[in-house]
């Protein structure tokens, strides 16, 4: 069994959602909606208990909140028995990814405007 490395592997940050944040899903013949539990220009997880997805599968992902919709392709890149599953980005539609990006930022600013003992909550 190989050691976990003690550094992120991740290059882009994630942010936890906010709990409005919600993506109906569609993968495996398998259509769902589920809460967005972190996110990142590049992805995000999401929680669900149907797991009948394995690693590679190819997902698409339709979100609606506060900034528009927001519709991507994706792949399945880390299943979490009982909990939920890792998904990256694969296409994002220019006008939908400014979206995204807008959605990123309110996710920062409502993180940044905690106060530091409230900071330290959010990323546990």
């Amino acid at each position: 069994m190989q050691p976990k490395p003690s550094y992120s592997r991740r290059a882009l940050t994630r942010f936890r959602a906010s709990d409005d944040i919600w993506v109906c899903w569609r993968c495996n013949g398998r259509e769902d909606v589920s809460r967005v539990l972190d996110i990142s220009i590049d992805g995000l997880f999401i929680q669900t208990p149907h797991l009948k997805v394995k690693e590679g599968m190819s997902a698409k992902l339709d979100f609606l909140v506060q900034e528009g919709t927001i519709k991507a392709d994706a792949v399945v890149r880390h299943v979490k028995g009982g909990s939920g599953l890792g998904l990256r980005f694969l296409a994002v539609p220019e006008e939908d990814r400014q979206r995204l990006k807008a959605l990123l930022r309110r996710l920062r600013t409502f993180t940044t405007t905690l106060p530091q003992f409230f900071r330290s909550l959010a990323r546990e």
